[in-house]
């Protein structure tokens, strides 16, 4: 073997082995990359579905209580109150590597979400038998739904960005 053509084979290997590691390093990072934007989209499209709860004016209600229990009060109040609690709590933890990939938390922080999400039996005082069941809205599990979606059309565009840059750069 030659020398010169052994010099040519080592710089193309080396050259060749550059562009593979700076491709793998781009692959690498990848996955965090279109998991944290599937799961802000996500997010984006479970606000976007949740309500936000109106309270009525005049606000109306039956004391329970007391000397004057079952009596029915109502007023005015000087401005209509918006929720909106439930919407504002939606939120996410960064995306972490894991021996098999990339890892990233979706939760809603308000007190009352599993109850909204999955449904809740109803009771009228504490103790009492359960008069009926509010079905949930199981949003959270449509919500991981799309963001699965999303994750499989993320992932193909980046890939096919990167396989166009590493084309382009030869």
């Amino acid at each position: 073997m030659s020398s010169s053509n052994y010099r040519r084979n080592k710089a193309f290997i080396n050259q060749f082995r550059k562009e593979l590691k700076a491709e793998l390093g781009d692959l690498s990072e990848v996955d965090v990359k279109v998991l944290n934007r599937a799961v802000n989209e996500g997010i984006r499209w479970l606000k976007e579905r949740t309500p936000t709860g109106l309270h009525p004016n005049p606000v109306t209600f039956t004391i329970k209580n007391g000397p004057q229990a079952g009596k029915v009060v109502s007023f005015k109040t000087q401005e209509t109150i918006v929720g909106g609690l439930l919407k504002k709590s939606w939120k996410s933890a960064p995306a972490s590597k894991t021996a098999s990939g990339a890892k990233k938390v979706l939760v809603n922080t308000a007190e009352y979400a599993s109850y909204w999400n999955y449904g809740h039996r109803i009771v009228l005082r504490k103790g009492g038998p359960t008069k009926g069941f509010v079905k949930g809205t199981y949003l959270l599990e449509k919500g991981v739904s799309y963001i699965d979606r999303r994750l499989v059309a993320l992932f193909e565009a980046e890939l096919v960005r990167i396989k166009k840059e590493h084309e382009d750069g030869d």
